[in-house]
């Protein structure tokens, strides 16, 4: 299991329309990837406070060369998409989660 983030790069011009563009971009990957077999949860969407341009996806996925052969499938169908919002493509990362134990016993003062 990986966790992926993809971030977008909106025009400057376009951060005021940023839950449209998003739920767009969801209506055009979102019933695909639904029905990829990595598919393993929801995306989030988070706009940056301080940079109001950046916005990330986060969700996790089974695995990231699954994930990868999913971007091959959707970067053509990304072109228009991207030229009409964007400055430039998305930026896609992996985290693999570390097996820390978390404790609830700290004491909190």
């Amino acid at each position: 299991m990986v966790t992926v983030i993809e971030t977008w790069f909106l025009k400057e011009e376009l951060t005021d329309k940023v839950v449209p563009i998003m739920q767009e971009l969801d209506d055009i990957v979102g019933p695909n990837a639904h029905a990829d077999p990595g598919w393993s949860g929801h995306a989030g969407f988070y706009q940056y406070d301080a940079e109001p341009t950046r916005v990330i996806m986060i969700y996790p996925w089974r695995d990231r060369e699954m994930h990868q052969q999913l971007c091959d499938v959707e970067d053509p169908m990304l072109v228009d998409f991207t030229a009409k919002y964007c400055q430039r493509p998305r930026q896609v990362q992996y985290l693999t989660e570390l097996p820390v134990e978390v404790d609830d016993d700290h004491d909190h003062h």
